[in-house]
């Protein structure tokens, strides 16, 4: 009984700890894909339901949080040296704002989603992606635009915002290169 413990609890001390060789999204699915946890499975379901590539999902991870299950901005400094407040309320692997995580709730039933779990947040991606197509007129394959829109809101996106700033453009930068590194990778056969 003691050993089945200690191999469950190794199991799912897995889940929390960030993939090594994250360039490489079969390397990622393979260190990810197990009995309690499988990311190859909930990547491929994200993009039947909401029709956005698995490159490009795993890429928005990548640019976003490194695959850093409860990544945080860094917190402002008051007075040059003493921790402040956060710049912003985005978390987990999406970096998804409060407000934005609750309508993805609210709009797809999923009550239960956290923003720390895989799962959830690719499935987030793939919502919030989706929703960029249909109202900034995105296609679903274009990973720059797409993530300056995931970037800048969807407003933000239809007024140009991202052109005055470096941090979005750079991050689009990353995910499409990443895009495309990732699907000639899983393209190859992983």
């Amino acid at each position: 009984m003691r050993g089945v413990l200690v191999v469950v609890l190794l199991l799912l001390a897995g889940c929390g700890t960030v993939p090594s060789q994250t360039r490489n999204a079969c390397a990622v699915f393979e260190q990810r894909d197990g009995i309690f946890n499988n990311w190859r499975k909930a990547a491929e379901s994200t993009e039947r339901e909401y029709g956005v590539p698995v490159p490009i999902l795993m890429a928005t991870i990548y640019a976003e949080s490194g695959y850093q299950p409860y990544a945080r901005p860094p917190r402002t400094k008051l007075l040059g040296f003493i921790p402040w407040k956060r710049p912003s309320s985005a978390y987990g692997y999406a970096q998804a704002l409060d407000g934005t995580w609750e309508r993805y709730k609210d709009e797809t039933g999923r009550w239960t989603a956290r923003r720390s779990d895989f799962s959830d947040a690719v499935q987030f991606i793939g919502w919030y992606h989706r929703k960029s197509h249909e109202v900034n007129g995105i296609p679903l394959n274009d990973p720059y635009r797409l993530y300056l829109a995931y970037h800048s809101g969807h407003a933000g996106y239809a007024k140009g915002s991202w052109r005055t700033n470096g941090d979005a453009t750079k991050g689009a930068k990353r995910a499409a290169g990443m895009a495309t590194i990732y699907s000639r990778q899983l393209n190859g056969g992983c």
